[in-house]
Formats: C-alpha cells, structure tokens, sequence
C-alpha cells in the first residue's frame, strides 16, 4: 500500500530534535510493509526533502504559500506513483489532506491527537473556541473516511461534537522504550516525582508546583523533577511559588530521550497536572518504566482510574497532593497500580498501534467511494 502521512512536524531529518516520538515510531512500522511518504507542513522553514526511517519527508515549509505548495508537491508526488489512502495526524493537518483527498478521490484518515475538540478559554487553548476553527473541524471529520483518537476520554469529546471515532492510541515502542519491571521504593529517602510535559499554561503546572507546596508544608520529604521544553522563557520558574519550592524542584528542560528514561526508571511517581490531554504519551512511558501516575481525570489518567492511576479534579491542588501523599504512604497500592499500568501500557504499543492503522487503512481503501 502506498500512504501519505500528513503532520506538522515531529519528523526531523536527525530523527531526535524536533520530533514526536510516537510518529516516528509509526512510520518506522509502517515502511516496514508500506511505501509512506510524509508531508511535514512546518518542520523547516524552507521547503526541502530527505530520507527518514525508510520513509521519503517532504518538508512543505512555512515560507508564503505553504497551502498551495502542499496541494503541488503532494500532486507531484501522487502523480508519479498514486497513494492508496493520506492519513492526517492532528486535525490541523486534517484541512490540507481532506482538499487533497477530495481533489484526487483518495479516501482519508484523521487522527485527533491535541486540542481539536475542546474550548480551554482561561488558559487560551482549543480550536473550539473559534467559529473557524470549529467549522475546519467539522469539516475535516465529515470529509475523513475515518476519524480516530487515542483515548475514550477523546472519544467521549468527539461524540458530544457529534462525531463518530475509532479508537487507536498512540503507544510506545518498547524495543526503544524498554520495559522496566515496577519497583519498590526506599522508604529511607525522599520520595522522586517526576512531571513530564511542556511549560505551558494548558499543563498547569502552578497546580504542580501548589500540590508540592502542601506536599512540604506537611512535612513529607520529596523531590520533583519537571521534564520539558519551557514555552514560559523562565516565567513560571521565577513565581513566587517556584522560589519557595527552588531545594526541593528540579527544572531539567528538554532532555535527550536516554536522559528522560533514565530519569523516568529512578522516579518513583509520575504527576500529571494538564487541563486536557488527548494522551498523553508520558503516561504511557512511565508505565513500561514501571511507574505509576497520579494526575488529573483527562486522558490515559481517565482511562486508568481507580485500578492503574489515581485520577484528580483538573485544577486542584490540593486532591493531587492528598492522592500523592496517599499513594506515597501504601506501597503495596502503588506497586498494583504500576503493575497495571505497565500492562496496559504494554498491550497498547507501537505495533499495536501500526497493526490498527493499517486496519483502517484497508477497510477506507476497500470501502465504496461517494
């Protein structure tokens, strides 16, 4: 089968800065049995080709004109060997593809993988809060032959749209994310959180950083690591809350993905705080880490409340403190949560991934075309 591959990046040529794990992990399966090409609409400035993973990029480019350059590269392309079916990974890729499907009489997959869904006004996040951005939405899933998400917590969010999707999460490939048997802490020494996502505002991390507080006022000793690129330039680290919590907070910044594993295996506890998340993948790479998660009640937390996370109210402090110190102080619950975890997180990997696509794929391509 021939596949496009439609994103807005995450595919670097180096195949380490600037990408998304999960979509690398899903092109290299798919060139395994496929001819995939992939249209990165933003990943460069300048619009260039190179090879990935077994996979052909073709780097749109942000330059003026970037919407006509895709619908001539992906026609040139298609001219040349025709593709079978264009898979848009984010809804935002969604409008470029299902022009070209329509164009070309290819039938189409979208994969909802951010805030497509969702109008976040306090904290200026979702394409819904806009009436253009809730009619390209509607329009990308009523064209798509096939609408798809990763968790239920997404799909719910879909339904209330009004939109039918299938369910395929974007899982881990545990032959580069190696699993880890969960372990039992050393109750001698502080206990290692760790927070893993970007500093943003949908991330909340002044929810973060008020549970730690309570965390320390009642005496329970710790220390948190947070992980990730800082869209604040410093801003949330220099809050008065930050300053009182500097000995006992770690900001780490963007790691390399061996240092974030590294630092995954030694924590003891991964804390969530995000408004919405449509995964989110660090769930999953702290569970075949063998590393449970308490955060709040959006996404794999949803999923996996009660028997493989603790799931709290988004915005809430003081339940993610109370749920954490909890946790910290029964480790035979936090050893059966990451013993669930991990198997769910397991069962839900990167092949398995790959090997549901590729089902989609089949039932779109063979379907009667309207």
């Amino acid at each position: 089968m021939r596949i496009a591959l439609v994103t807005p990046g995450g595919v670097d040529e180096t195949g380490t800065d600037r990408v998304i794990p999960a979509f690398l992990w899903l092109v290299e399966r798919l060139t395994r049995r496929h001819d995939v090409h992939v249209f990165a609409l933003a990943q460069e400035p300048e619009p260039r080709d190179w090879n990935l993973l077994g996979a052909r990029v073709h780097n749109i480019g942000t330059i003026d004109g970037r919407r006509r350059r895709f619908q001539r590269t992906f026609a040139d392309v298609h001219r040349a060997a025709p593709f079978d079916v264009l898979h848009a990974l984010f809804g935002g890729s969604g409008t470029h593809a299902v022009t070209a499907g329509l164009r070309h009489r290819i039938p189409v997959v979208t994969h909802l993988t951010g805030d497509e869904l969702v109008a976040l006004g306090e904290v200026e996040y979702g394409v819904q809060r806009s009436l253009r951005g809730r009619l390209a939405i509607k329009l990308v899933t009523a064209m798509s032959r096939a609408v798809t998400v990763g968790t239920p917590y997404m799909g719910r969010l879909a339904r209330d749209l009004g939109v039918s999707a299938r369910l395929v999460p974007l899982g881990v490939a545990l032959d580069r994310w190696h699993v880890r048997p969960p372990r039992e802490r050393d109750m001698s020494r502080p206990a290692r959180l760790l927070n893993v996502s970007d500093v943003r505002p949908v991330k909340d991390h002044r929810t973060l950083l008020e549970a730690a507080k309570l965390l320390r006022e009642r005496g329970r000793p710790f220390e948190l690591q947070i992980a990730g690129f800082d869209t604040t330039m410093g801003a949330m680290q220099r809050t008065e809350v930050a300053r009182d919590l500097a000995d006992v907070v770690h900001w780490r910044g963007m790691l390399s993905r061996d240092a974030l594993y590294a630092l995954m295996c030694e924590s003891d506890l991964l804390l969530h705080t995000s408004r919405h998340e449509a995964g989110p993948m660090a769930v999953l790479e702290a569970a075949v880490c063998g590393i449970p998660a308490v955060g709040t009640d959006v996404g794999h937390v949803n999923e996996w409340a009660s028997d493989a996370a603790v799931a709290v109210p988004v915005g809430d402090s003081r339940a993610l403190a109370d749920a954490t110190g909890a946790l910290l102080d029964d480790e035979p619950r936090r050893m059966r949560l990451a013993h669930a975890a991990q198997a769910r997180a397991v069962a839900i990997d990167a092949d398995f991934t790959a090997s549901s696509f590729e089902r989609i794929y089949a039932d779109v391509v063979s379907a009667p075309r309207p």
